[in-house]
């Protein structure tokens, strides 16, 4: 029998790229309106092509926030506009909104919010807080470890893989990307997404594209990503002398064609979906990351691409080289890139679980 929502379903998100995040939502999106239900996304920050393109699809944005964070004003507005709507559920993405979800539980009673956690929960005020909630759902058996809460009201935890299933392109040439980033068409690209914060350890991927440039001095790297320490990784490009070949943007409304031109993705740090590496997957592009859980989920190291070690640093420019230096090792983990997403992380069943979850609470 298919699930049925007799009240609308309400997304709650912060202003993203189609690309990590901004894709799973996307896919959810879609897979909930697909299903008959009246689907509203509430956007919380500013920034972002992932608006636009929900809306364009017949899905009704709700821009709710004005600055790069979600902040107080934000939140009493996603409060007005639950209590305008009556949504049920409410799915909150990030852990960044969980303040916001329980804001709802208290100030919008008929409402059921739901936090989604693509990184484990740490703090024992962030798990009082998530223990308010009607649900958790969590990408990872790590993550959903995490959740778990000692004693107390235990909320209920859905474990929801990722699905592997990039954006389809716009169809910009390589060339045309070039003059719109400000890059070289005859070189190779990387590109990271990540927000610029510490937890990115963004210093780790500074230094590697700092030990490329010496042994290759064809390749520029692209980073996406907005956050607090963008001033600061400025000065620290300038300072080691590779500003010249990264181009660092906020947002980036070319990254469904960018990411099919690049030679890998890669991610120094701990990141929602690897960044780009759930993406990437899907569009047969090999990946290179410091392994936390989320990439230790994705990535099948030396078949899809390479895990490494936070110590010895060189680990991650060592392995980023050998992909770009030797094209049939490129194209093997490319190809099987593209198989693992297919087997394992097919778009179809992370969409019909968040259906599920979602008919559940509603």
């Amino acid at each position: 029998m298919p699930p049925t929502f007799p009240r609308p379903v309400l997304l709650v998100c912060r202003g993203l790229d189609p690309i990590g995040s901004g894709r799973q939502i996307e896919l959810v999106a879609a897979g909930l309106a697909a299903a008959g239900a009246d689907v509203h996304v509430a956007v919380t920050t500013r920034g972002g092509s992932l608006p636009d393109r929900l809306a364009a699809t017949g899905i009704v944005v709700h821009r709710i926030g004005t600055r790069p964070v979600t902040d107080a004003a934000a939140v009493v507005e996603l409060v007005r506009l639950a209590r305008r709507l009556r949504p049920r559920p409410v799915i909150a993405w990030g852990g960044k909104h969980l303040p916001a979800a329980a804001a709802l539980k208290i100030a919008a009673p008929a409402t059921t919010p739901v936090v989604h956690f693509a990184k484990p929960l740490r703090g024992a005020a962030t798990r009082a807080l998530a223990s308010m909630l009607d649900g958790l759902i969590a990408t990872t058996q790590a993550v959903a470890a995490s959740l778990a809460r000692r004693g107390g009201r235990e909320p209920r935890v859905t474990c929801i893989p990722p699905a592997a299933s990039a954006a389809d392109p716009g169809g910009l040439d390589r060339k045309a990307i070039a003059a719109s980033l400000g890059l070289d068409p005859a070189r190779h690209w990387t590109l990271a997404v990540a927000p610029l914060v510490a937890a990115s350890r963004l210093e780790r991927l500074f230094w590697a594209i700092d030990q490329l440039r010496v042994v290759n001095r064809d390749v520029e790297h692209v980073l996406v990503g907005a956050g607090p320490l963008r001033r600061q990784l400025e000065r620290r490009a300038r300072a080691q002398e590779i500003a010249d070949r990264l181009v660092v943007l906020p947002h980036c409304d070319l990254l469904p064609d960018l990411l099919r031109h690049v030679r890998l993705v890669w991610q120094s740090g701990t990141v929602a979906f690897g960044g780009a590496v759930a993406d990437a997957l899907g569009a047969g592009v090999p990946a290179v990351a410091v392994a936390d859980d989320a990439c230790r989920q994705l990535i099948d190291d030396g078949v899809t691409g390479r895990l490494v070690p936070v110590v010895p640093e060189s680990e991650l420019p060592r392995r980023a080289y050998e992909i770009i230096a030797d094209d049939a090792l490129a194209a093997r983990f490319a190809a099987a890139a593209r198989d693992r997403a297919t087997t394992l992380f097919p778009a179809s069943a992370m969409v019909t679980a968040h259906v599920a979850a979602c008919a559940r609470f509603a």
